[in-house]
């Protein structure tokens, strides 16, 4: 199965880098590409990708205002975050409105292609050296949003943070805890209930900002 990308970066080079990786797995197909985000909404209506890969600084329409957008809109396209080191707090906004994952420009070909097929399945891929760095500071956002001082995971959902952090799937999580998948789905909803978020990233943001889960 292949599967539909659009890039949106407003630099030419980045884009094309990013072309000439992807057309060499035929698992990937680039439908699109656009300099901002005002640009890339007409394309992806247009083409109606599986995955979006996103600039967060671009002229027009930034990234967080075309995730803002798209939300809006209810279009539910998994997107993934191009970055550079220096975006933390932008990085935990676009987390917090429900980004799938984040590549760093210079990232490696095997890890574009695990970050975009876990976007596709739904799921959450994190580096941990890029999650360890960008909450190595808690966030104001995330400071006022999430302003727990103490624990509030049990050990096993602790646990459970912990290998969401490495990328393991729900599936993955119960065959290495022995426990039924069902069961992990029950422990993650009771963990965003606690931290009072919506997602696996954001829950694994909020772990590691407060030194529940080391990465």
């Amino acid at each position: 199965m292949t599967h539909k990308i659009v890039i949106v970066d407003d630099h030419f080079v980045v884009r094309e880098g990013l072309k000439l990786i992807l057309e060499t797995n035929d698992s990937f197909q680039v439908v699109g590409e656009a300099e901002n985000g005002q640009l890339a909404l007409d394309i992806i209506e247009e083409t109606q990708p599986d995955v979006i890969l996103l600039d967060l600084n671009m002229p027009v329409m930034t990234g967080l205002e075309t995730i803002q957008t798209l939300n809006d809109r209810n279009v539910p396209i998994p997107i993934i975050i191009l970055t550079t080191y220096n975006e933390d707090e932008l990085m935990i906004r676009a987390m917090k409105l429900g980004a799938k994952g984040y590549l760093l420009k210079d990232t490696d070909r095997d890890h574009l292609f695990r970050t975009i097929e876990s976007a596709v399945r739904g799921e959450t891929l994190l580096q941990a050296d890029l999650m360890a760095k960008l909450l190595a500071t808690p966030s104001k956002e995330l400071s006022s949003n999430h302003p727990f001082t103490k624990p509030h995971l049990t050990e096993k959902e602790r646990l459970i943070v912990q290998l969401a952090a490495r990328g393991y799937k729900s599936k993955e999580i119960a065959f290495d805890m022995g426990i039924a998948e069902r069961t992990v789905k029950a422990h993650l909803t009771n963990i965003y209930n606690k931290l009072g978020v919506d997602s696996r990233s954001e829950a694994v943001a909020v772990a590691v900002a407060r030194g529940w889960v080391q990465l």
